[in-house]
């Protein structure tokens, strides 16, 4: 039975990364696009439990990670998830903290 990224330990997660980064590159040389954009997807949540959601602060702005131009504003945080607002959007969204970067 798989462990939820929750119950990993650092380690854990750098190898879970690891692992995923090497069947991404896998998935890509066979042409498997689908394939390519869920493990990333995976990456991302992997690494948002490497990283202290306490460093993510309500009401500061960040730049999205591989989406130039745009910036986020965290409302709320509720695990390594932070919700908030988008530039120029007033529609709540949520990104794995991982995404986010201090501008």
């Amino acid at each position: 039975m798989e462990k939820r990224y929750s119950e990993m330990t650092t380690a854990e997660l750098k190898s879970e990364i690891a692992n995923l980064h090497e069947k991404a590159r896998k998935a890509e040389q066979m042409g498997i696009i689908n394939e390519v954009h869920v493990l990333k997807r995976k990456i991302v949540m992997a690494e948002a439990y490497l990283l202290d959601p306490a460093d993510f602060k309500k009401g500061e702005t960040y730049a999205v990670k591989d989406e130039p131009e745009e910036t986020f504003t965290i409302d709320y945080l509720k695990g390594n998830f932070a919700w908030g607002y988008k530039r120029g959007n007033e529609e709540l969204t949520a990104y794995p903290i991982s995404l986010l970067i201090k501008e």
